[in-house]
């Protein structure tokens, strides 16, 4: 069986505010190469499973290192798929902020928690998540794509706080602003239209 290979998706980030574009084009570029670096590893893994090498220590670490490539690929699109010039503005998509405020009794705290996770010392991902068993909703830091994800959970917002976010731009003592010029272009429609 023949493996399907990822293509890269198109964003529409044209007019983020103070996001530069050629911080964007930079990122697109890291999001290529976890495309690409996915589909490799699908099809050596395939091939060494086909020839009889599944559990080889060489099998072992590709395995290891697919999932790093493979949730890199999907929390990029996630977070290039939430961003919109024409965000920022929570009241366009009532759903989501009303789930928001019950959630974290009230939007202003969800804010702080959100961005506060954000600043936290490292590099990794902020993610407000829905559990689909609940329902509820969480915000959770993932180190690593791989590592901390809660399993079932949907990502509803996802922000990445890896320094290549944001250091085309701005200094990598600068998270601050990157985390406000992320909050000001949220497309909350995209957010809410996660919501189950």
């Amino acid at each position: 069986m023949p493996v399907e290979h990822f293509q890269e998706k198109k964003f529409d980030l044209a007019d983020l505010k103070n996001i530069p574009e050629d911080q964007i084009a930079e990122h697109l570029t890291l999001y290529a190469g976890y495309v690409k670096n996915t589909n490799t590893l699908r099809v050596k893994i395939a091939e060494m499973v086909k020839s009889g090498n599944a559990g080889t220590p060489e099998y072992s670490e590709l395995i290891r290192r697919l999932g790093f490539e493979y949730n890199g690929m999907r929390l990029h699109e996630l977070y290039f798929d939430n961003l919109s010039g024409e965000g920022g503005n929570p009241d366009a998509a009532p759903n989501i902020k009303k789930a928001i405020e019950n959630a974290f009794d009230g939007w202003d705290n969800f804010q702080n928690h959100f961005t506060k996770t954000a600043a936290m010392r490292g590099v990794g991902w902020t993610i407000l998540f829905q559990d689909t068993v609940s329902g509820n909703l969480s915000v959770h830091w993932i180190n690593l794509h791989e590592d901390g994800n809660p399993v079932g959970f949907n990502p509803l917002l996802v922000m990445d706080v890896w320094e290549h976010a944001f250091t085309v731009y701005l200094k990598p003592t600068q998270r601050a602003k990157y985390i406000e010029d992320f909050c000001a272009n949220i497309d909350w429609e995209a957010v809410q239209a996660r919501l189950k």
